[in-house]
């Protein structure tokens, strides 16, 4: 999600690429909705994954509480879909691996200011 520096609000979308984890070779785009926003508390948004053959929604929390040091960012992610469905240990691995690779990302961003 590097590179998205708009405004963010509720009602707010925005469009974003990845590749499929599992098949790397595909890309996905995903089209993200910002579903509620409390500044300095919290960040939901919806939105599906679409990539060739494959279609997972999502629904994405990230909530900020600071603490002595810095911010604690609990995440929490459901996703849905057949791809989801044929193989949910392997789904839950890969969204695993997502969201911490998007927190070290994060933590990168904040540091670096």
């Amino acid at each position: 999600m590097s590179g998205i520096r708009a405004a963010l609000r509720a009602g707010s979308a925005f469009r974003w690429t990845a590749p499929a984890p599992a098949t790397p070779a595909t890309t996905l785009v995903i089209t993200s909705t910002v579903e509620q926003l409390g500044r300095h508390a919290c960040l939901r948004w919806t939105g599906p994954a679409v990539g060739e053959g494959l279609r997972v929604d999502g629904v994405h929390v990230w909530t900020f509480t600071k603490v002595r040091g810095g911010v604690l960012v609990p995440t929490e992610e459901t996703r849905t879909g057949p791809q989801v469905d044929a193989d949910v240990p392997l789904a839950t691995e890969i969204l695993g691996a997502g969201l911490k690779a998007w927190l070290n990302d994060l933590k990168a961003a904040a540091e670096a200011r």
